[in-house]
């Protein structure tokens, strides 16, 4: 499998890797990467293998592997070359800025996930409220109180027998914690800000999110909320 080098180190821009497959669709497979596939409702990050533009980077269904897949019209490497693969990392950055962003709202509404999108610009969560009622202006003020105190992200793994024996660490209904060979990977904001399964990427400290703000508040439903949010620049 493919050495996942994003999820140690999601400031890694580009590494040096070689071409293990090329598969039936023309998707390129490498021993190790930097990109981020498609997951958690973060994008797959695009960028460049060699001078081979990358589209996005998915997860094959199938077979788990990481795919970069490359823009149309593209020369396919060799198997077994060695290549260099780069992110667009201004992107990349933007999407690990909201991410973390998002992770922020969770904390400022204590309600269950139902579903969530990260883009560059905005992005969003579905909220199973109950009978709360949520207010922009309130959220608002509690994700940049989070934000300027300067919070550390970091990550850690526990075991599935572990997450297993603690379902309260899952905020999202919709979606399973992201396990991988055995074992699930939480990301912690601060000493006690949130705490959740994630298998995404993510900022080093809350003030390099910036400042957010609730754009809208969408009714989806008796229970279901969205909560959309944009960067306050």
């Amino acid at each position: 499998m493919t050495d996942e080098l994003f999820r140690e180190d999601a400031y890694l821009k580009t590494c040096d890797a070689k071409v293990v497959k090329i598969n039936d669709l023309g998707g390129i497979i490498l021993d190790r990467t930097v990109f981020y596939p498609t997951g958690g409702g973060q994008p797959g990050d695009s960028g460049k293998i060699n001078d081979i533009d990358i589209a996005t980077t998915v997860t094959d269904r199938d077979t788990g592997e990481i795919v970069h897949v490359p823009a149309e019209g593209q020369k396919l490497p060799d198997v077994g070359a060695d290549v260099t693969a780069t992110i667009d990392w201004e992107k990349r950055y933007l999407h690990m800025r909201m991410h973390s962003g998002l992770h922020l709202l969770c904390a400022a509404v204590p309600c269950g996930v139902t579903g969530g999108q990260i883009g560059a610009v905005k992005s969003r969560l579905d909220f199973d409220i109950e009978d709360m009622t949520l207010d922009k202006e309130e959220i608002t003020n509690k994700i940049n109180e989070f934000q300027q105190g300067n919070h550390d992200l970091s990550s850690s793994w526990i075991t599935d027998d572990e997450m297993d024996a603690n379902p309260e660490l899952v905020r999202t209904m919709s979606v399973k914690p992201p396990r991988k060979g055995g074992r699930v990977r939480l990301m912690h904001v601060g000493e006690n800000v949130d705490l959740q399964p994630c298998g995404g990427t993510h900022v080093k400290n809350t003030s390099e999110i910036g400042r957010l703000r609730v754009s809208k508040i969408e009714n989806k439903g008796k229970r279901n909320r969205r909560v959309n949010i944009v960067f306050d620049e």
